[in-house]
């Protein structure tokens, strides 16, 4: 059963156990672990199919290229919840961690040779100081991830109860307690270094290195502990075979899926509730709320959270080859084949986020580009992957909703084209000159602004975590799981859980498992 379907047009029956709302790869997690359960579930989904923003689309006319359109990576999804629900899906290791050209150099991060990385920071910094920091400093990060990613997928410890988990002192103090950028200053000395670093904090997050709030720190917290090992990887099939198979395994275990079904309200007494939809309405002892709690707020009457804001472009692209670059030392299938920052030292990345909160297009824009295609490519044709075509995937930093609010298209034209001047001056050719072009004949080039994230996929502000991502630990009113609200018959299942945010399936997990095995009321 793909993702693209619904198999059924209206609900069957005029109550369930639970009731999902909202297909995306959370809420088709919690549907398939609850109707293996045993439970009768349904889902409903507002847009034509189910996925979210983890799918795979052909976004170029009379191209056969499934890009993952708005979300990328994988990094956070357990390994348990794909054995547990017999998933047909998989991800490549990327050798290449990372490359950032400078000048008419780069530095190259092999994950699998570390005496060709210490060259080149030896290259770039004149010592082998800073990559002695890095080694100590990512087997610090993955000690943390070790300890941290399994409790994830459990009820949630108290700070205390992680603080004794990481059993490290000085690892809980660089990342649970001071600014991330005291840390990132007091072991690196390169600013470059200290870029590529600092990089992981700013992710989906509009923030600066040195912000007493910590949403760096969290948001840094959450790239590192991925898997246990904080690697990131590239979805086999693309974004969208996750969804398929996520689709089947709840079709299977008997969940009913309803797409083009927008749900209009939740009304609950406490005890159980009913989620009424265009054309109807169910009821339900459980509602799972695959939405931000901005959503979730407004279905069920309640006065709204302070908006979310989103603050990243996306940029697909179709390349009819990759580019040349300036730095002729490395090919640039290894380039491309990590993450491939640009415009994203230490103070560019400062800079850039000072004149986004003066309500300025940065006039350098941080950004960095995966090639999917590299790892994968089995996302093309076999005749595209045999004339040289590649994907490529750039996400921008520091591009808050604010910006483009008062000229959406005009502003995302602008900051397009400073971002991809940045990509240009690292470039020994145009972009332009290696952009397929559709059926058409237009260039192979889409963007997404938050604004567009927002009407696309329906994220508050486009804001791709749904809101600020929260520590991993329990907190006043987060409840066992995580997922609890104040009513008991509603959960959240979606990215603005606590332990939400990228494609994980946790919050989905975490929601179906309150249900199951306990929560307050439930």
């Amino acid at each position: 059963m793909s993702s693209t379907t619904a198999s059924s047009r209206a609900p069957k029956r005029s109550s369930y156990d639970a009731v999902i709302v909202g297909g995306g790869h959370n809420g088709l997690v919690a549907a398939a672990y609850l109707a293996r359960a045993g439970r009768s579930v349904l889902l409903l989904e507002r847009l034509p199919a189910t996925g979210g923003a983890a799918v795979s689309a052909q976004a170029f006319t009379g191209v056969d290229a499934r890009l993952s359109r708005y979300s990328y990576l994988v990094s956070l999804l357990p390994r348990k919840i794909t054995e547990e629900l017999g998933l047909r899906f998989a991800v490549r290791r990327r050798r290449i961690s990372s490359y950032t050209p400078y000048g008419d150099g780069g530095l190259l991060v092999d994950s699998q040779d570390p005496s060709r990385t210490r060259e080149g920071f030896v290259r770039r910094t004149g010592s082998e100081r800073d990559f002695e920091a890095w080694q100590r400093f990512y087997t610090m990060t993955r000690q943390v991830a070790e300890r941290v990613f399994p409790t994830l997928t459990g009820p949630l410890p108290s700070r205390a109860e992680l603080e004794r988990i990481v059993d490290d002192p000085a690892a809980w103090e660089a990342l649970f307690e001071r600014p991330l950028g005291e840390t990132v200053e007091s072991v690196f000395e390169d600013e470059l270094v200290r870029g590529i670093v600092l990089t992981d904090a700013l992710i989906g997050t509009f923030t600066h290195a040195h912000d007493e709030t910590l949403r760096q720190n969290r948001c840094f917290l959450y790239h590192v502990i991925g898997g246990g090992t904080g690697d990131w990887d590239v979805p086999v099939g693309g974004m969208g075979a996750l969804t398929d198979a996520l689709a089947g395994a709840a079709l299977a275990a008997g969940a009913e899926i309803v797409t083009g079904c927008e749900v209009t309200g939740i009304a609950t007494d406490g005890g159980r509730a009913e989620v009424s939809f265009e054309g109807g309405r169910v009821g339900a002892g459980h509602v799972l709320v695959n939405a931000a709690p901005h959503t979730l707020a407004g279905l069920l009457g309640e006065p709204e959270p302070p908006r979310p804001e989103g603050a990243q472009l996306k940029v697909n692209m179709l390349l009819r080859r990759l580019p040349r670059l300036r730095d002729r030392s490395v090919d640039p299938r290894e380039a491309f084949a990590g993450t491939f920052h640009i415009a994203e030292s230490y103070g560019e990345l400062a800079t850039a986020y000072e004149e986004a909160a003066a309500g300025r297009i940065p006039a350098a824009p941080p950004s960095e580009i995966y090639c999917h295609s590299l790892s994968d490519p089995s996302i093309l044709s076999p005749a595209l992957a045999g004339q040289g075509a590649h994907t490529l995937t750039l996400f921008g930093l520091h591009a808050p909703a604010r910006l483009f609010a008062a000229d959406p298209s005009g502003t995302k034209e602008a900051l397009l084209k400073a971002t991809l001047a940045q990509l240009d001056a690292v470039l020994a050719e145009p972009l332009a000159d290696c952009l397929a072009l559709d059926a058409d004949g237009r260039p192979c080039i889409e963007a997404k602004s938050p604004l567009d994230l927002e009407r696309e996929v329906g994220l508050p502000g486009g804001h791709i975590f749904h809101r600020d991502l929260s520590w991993p630990y329990a907190a006043p009113g987060t409840g066992p799981w995580g997922v609890e609200t104040g009513d008991p018959a509603v959960l959240l299942c979606g990215a603005g859980a606590v332990r939400g945010g990228g494609v994980s399936g946790i919050p989905g997990h975490n929601a179906a498992m309150a249900v199951l095995h306990g929560t307050p009321g439930a």
